[in-house]
Formats: structure tokens, C-alpha cells, sequence
């Protein structure tokens, strides 16, 4: 058994969050009998294990993270890692019981420094973008 896999035991997490099977698995797209069946053993793909981290342990709402925040995100490692990086940190404190003043010391660069934002390829016709 890989370490990843022992982690992330699909079975004592549900029960952890008191939650049951059609609850837990529905909210990641896995109906209530294939739920079952990866909390029995069955190997679960890759997609399916980490929209079970995001989710269930990281606690992300996937409906509120869109494509231009990742875009960002790989702006910032590209462009400012030290800025990156600080605003990680100021993050993490803030999660770990800080509050908004956490975010208070950082130095953020001008629009000049950040340069041109980058073009989000456009959707296929019919359908919309909800940025």
C-alpha cells in the first residue's frame, strides 16, 4: 500500500467529518455504490483522490476557484516568487488564527512592476464564462 493511499483513507475521513457515504461522495461527483466500493479497497483513480483532498481535507470549494486563479498564482512563481512566497506565509498565518493585518507588511509592487495581465484563452461559442 502506498503512503499516499494510507493517508488518505476515504472511510475514516467521511467519518471523521460525520458524514455518510451519499453525502461525502456526491459532493466530489462519485455516486453513494462507488463510494462504497473505493472504501471497501477498490483503487481509486488519481482525479478521483485528489478531488477527495481538495474537498474533504483540504476543505476547498471548488465552485469558487476559477481558471484566472491559477493563472495568477503561476504569474506571481514566474514573475515575484519573493512576493509569492510572502504572500504564501501571510496565508498561512492568517489561517492558522492571524487575521487581515497579517497580509499589513507586504510590499506590493505597482501595476508597472506587474506588467501586462495575461489573456485567458476565450470560451468555445455557446458556452459561458463565469469569471
Amino acid at each position: 500500500m502506498k503512503f499516499f493511499d494510507r493517508v488518505l483513507n476515504p472511510r475514516e475521513i467521511r467519518r471523521r467529518l460525520g458524514m455518510n457515504q451519499e453525502q461525502f461522495w456526491t459532493q466530489i461527483g462519485v455516486t453513494q455504490s462507488g463510494g462504497s466500493r473505493y472504501e471497501s479497497g477498490r483503487e481509486m483513480p488519481r482525479p478521483v483522490k485528489e478531488l477527495l483532498r481538495l474537498v474533504h481535507v483540504e476543505q476547498i470549494d471548488l465552485s469558487q476557484v476559477k481558471r484566472i486563479d491559477f493563472e495568477i498564482i503561476s504569474y506571481l512563481k514566474e514573475q515575484h516568487p519573493d512576493l509569492y512566497r510572502s504572500l504564501r506565509r501571510a496565508a498561512r498565518n492568517r489561517a492558522g488564527g492571524g487575521d487581515a493585518s497579517a497580509f499589513a507588511d507586504i510590499p506590493l509592487p505597482s501595476p508597472e512592476e506587474l506588467g501586462p495581465p495575461s489573456v485567458s484563452p476565450q470560451a468555445p461559442v455557446g458556452e459561458a464564462r463565469s469569471d
